[in-house]
């Protein structure tokens, strides 16, 4: 009997829960992403789906520079080794990281959050270079960071930091060859979509040392996570917290039920994935 619907990411929104809901008129998705929906249906039903884009963009940057940090200057190791009893003084090889200062930051889709991750760079004096299915010229003028192809984002990048969307060519892109082409001493950092790296390879290319360290915040079959990197101390985990902070998980929720409120009322919602639902409704 519902009229709307307000989803998270984890809830898979197919035809058949579409067709139980007769009278439903939007699914608000607490979320950017949206594959957890069937637009193409739900625009067919002449049914609102809306996202909560915008707001959890600088909250994301953050965290994957928490991530990079982290696996960079081994955090989680040191805070382990030191609970565990086991640090007895300074000695100059403990725990030896990797500098950020000064590298190559290599980011994988330059939308929002790409942008605010390489806006945090200039802080740290690191060259960004990124690949993108478009170029995107004003972080170009704005950080100065260069267009490249995809070969050359695996080997001039220190740090390489996903956070494209997942579509047919983004998904399982990065694989056991992308590593190989990569610098040993690099760093895979995603914050982008689980399902663009294959976990497996991944835990291979950390366990045999082709690439140095990666930090993840969302998996391939989440929440499943690769048995393989669980016990890897070059690789940091963390359960998909990119938006996890009062005030960004707040206000999505604050825009979902605006979406929900404004469909209901008879208007158009601001945050409208499938504009082309107006024109079925039209021809309706």
């Amino acid at each position: 009997d519902a009229h709307g619907l307000i989803t998270m990411l984890f809830d898979k929104v197919d035809r058949i829960l579409i067709d139980s809901c007769q009278k439903l008129c939007v699914i608000s998705n607490c979320a950017v992403g949206t594959e957890n929906i069937d637009i193409p249906y739900a625009t067919k039903k002449r049914i609102f789906v809306t996202n909560t884009p915008g707001v959890l963009t600088e909250t994301t940057a953050d965290l994957a520079w928490a991530l990079i940090l982290s696996v960079s200057r081994r955090v989680v190791e040191g805070d382990t080794f030191l609970r565990d009893g086991k640090f007895i003084g300074w000695r100059p090889s403990l725990l030896l990281g990797v500098n950020v200062y000064g590298k190559t930051l290599g980011i994988y889709g330059m939308g929002r959050i790409g942008t605010a991750v390489s806006r945090r760079a200039k802080g740290f004096d690191m060259q960004v270079i990124y690949h993108n299915r478009r170029r995107n010229e004003e972080v170009e003028r704005e950080i100065r960071a260069k267009y490249v192809d995809f070969p050359t984002l695996l080997r001039e990048s220190d740090f390489l930091v996903i956070t494209a969307p997942l579509n047919e060519e983004s998904q399982g892109r990065f694989g056991i060859e992308e590593f190989r082409k990569m610098k040993r001493t690099a760093v895979i950092v995603n914050v982008g979509r689980g399902q663009i790296i294959k976990e497996k390879e991944l835990a291979f290319a950390l366990k045999e040392g082709i690439i140095w360290g990666a930090g993840f915040d969302v998996y391939e079959r989440e929440p499943i996570v690769e048995e393989g990197l669980l016990n890897l101390k070059n690789a940091v985990l963390i359960p998909h917290l990119g938006s996890a902070t009062e005030e960004t998980r707040t206000k999505m929720a604050d825009i979902a039920i605006e979406n929900v409120i404004l469909a209901l009322s008879g208007n158009i919602p601001k945050n409208l994935v499938n504009p082309k639902v107006l024109g079925e409704n039209k021809k309706s």
